[in-house]
C-alpha cells in the first residue's frame, strides 16, 4: 500500500465514479482499475461497490476512506511544511495542557518553538482534562494531552505517553517508613491522603482501583489546584497520589520527594494528542503539534520525565 493508491481510491469514492475519478487524476481508467485492485488484494477485502450507477465504499471501504484522508492530509501539510523557511510558519496555536503535563513539558516545549518557529505564537491553556476535553469539543484549542482515548470522541488523537501513579511525600516525612520504596493499596488507603475532587478523571481513577479491593480512602482534603495541593503535602498536611511530573512542580527538585510505587496496583495513566480535524489545522499548529510529541519523547528519552513509557 502507498499514498498514491490511497488517493486514487479517495478520489474515487468522493467521485462516485470510475470514470469520472480517472478524468479528474489523468489517470486512464483501466490503469486506475489496476491499483484499486492492487489495494483491494494488500487489504483483503473488497472496498467498492460497482455498480450501473457508480460506485459506493463497502464497510470497509468506508472505514479506510475516513482515515486515508486523515492521512494525505497529513502528508500533504508535513510536505507544506518541510518546504517552508521555519520563519515563514506564522499563526497562533492554542493547546490545552493538565497541571501535571505543564510541570513536565511546559519549559521545554515554549523554549522549544520560539527557538525554531518565532513566528509562532503559541497560547498555552491550563485546566483540568474534562475542561480541555469541552474545550475542543466547542473548537476553542487547537490541540490538548488528555487521558482517554474516548475524551474527545470525533477528533483524532495518538497515544504518547503512559505515566505510572505514585504515593507522594517530602523526603522528611515520617508516614512511611524511610526504608520503603513501594506501598500496598491497603496501606495507602489508611494514609491521610490530600487528593482532587472526583470530578478528576485521576481521582475516579484512584477511587475505582481502591474500591475493587473493598478500601475506602483516608481522604482529608480536597483541593484541585495542584501548587495548592503540593504545598499542603510539602508542608505535611498529608500524602497524595500523582504521576512523577507533579515532582517537578515550579522548578522544585524531584529529590525534595518520596514518591513509592504501589506493590499490588498497576496504576497508569495513558495521555493522548488531540487535534481539531485534519481539514482545519493549520500549518502553524501542524508544526505545534509535532513539536509536542518531539519534545515529549525527548523528555521521556533523556530521563528528565520520569515514571512514564513512551506509547
Amino acid at each position: 500500500m502507498d499514498f498514491r493508491q490511497l488517493k486514487y481510491f479517495v478520489q474515487i469514492v468522493e467521485s462516485g465514479s470510475l470514470a469520472k475519478a480517472s478524468r479528474q487524476l489523468f489517470i486512464a481508467q483501466p490503469a486506475l482499475s489496476q491499483q484499486i485492485a492492487k489495494l483491494e488484494a494488500e487489504v483483503g477485502k473488497p472496498l467498492l461497490i460497482r455498480t450501473a450507477k457508480g460506485v459506493t465504499p463497502t464497510e470497509s471501504g468506508t472505514a479506510l476512506h475516513h482515515h486515508a484522508r486523515f492521512m494525505l492530509r497529513q502528508l500533504e501539510q508535513a510536505l507544506s511544511i518541510a518546504r517552508q523557511d521555519p520563519g515563514s510558519v506564522h499563526g497562533m496555536v492554542s493547546v490545552g495542557l493538565a497541571a501535571t503535563t505543564v510541570c513536565a513539558v511546559g519549559v521545554s516545549f515554549m523554549r522549544r518553538i520560539r527557538e525554531k518557529y518565532p513566528g509562532i505564537v503559541l497560547n498555552v491553556v491550563e485546566g483540568m482534562s474534562g475542561h480541555l476535553a469541552q474545550m475542543m469539543r466547542m473548537g476553542q484549542l487547537d490541540l490538548a494531552i488528555l487521558f482517554s482515548r474516548d475524551a474527545v470522541p470525533d477528533l483524532p488523537c495518538e497515544p504518547l505517553v503512559e505515566e505510572a501513579l505514585f504515593v507522594m511525600l517530602p523526603q522528611d516525612s515520617d508516614l512511611v517508613p524511610q526504608r520503603r520504596v513501594k506501598i500496598s493499596c491497603a496501606e495507602t488507603a489508611a494514609l491521610p491522603l490530600i487528593l482532587p475532587t472526583s470530578i478528576h478523571g485521576l481521582r475516579r481513577r484512584i477511587t475505582t482501583e481502591f474500591e475493587q479491593r473493598s478500601l475506602t480512602a483516608h481522604v482529608v482534603a480536597e483541593i484541585d489546584s495542584l501548587s495548592l495541593l503540593m504545598s499542603c503535602v510539602r508542608d505535611g498536611l498529608g500524602a497524595t497520589i500523582k504521576p512523577m511530573a507533579a515532582a517537578l512542580l515550579e522548578g522544585r527538585m524531584r529529590e525534595r520527594w518520596r514518591t513509592l510505587a504501589f506493590s499490588d496496583a498497576d496504576m497508569k495513566r495513558p495521555n493522548y494528542l488531540y487535534s481539531v480535524e485534519p481539514a482545519r489545522l493549520s500549518p502553524a499548529a501542524a508544526v505545534v503539534r509535532s513539536e509536542l510529541r518531539d519534545t515529549v519523547k525527548d523528555l521521556v528519552r533523556d530521563g528528565v520525565w520520569r515514571g512514564v513509557n513512551l506509547s
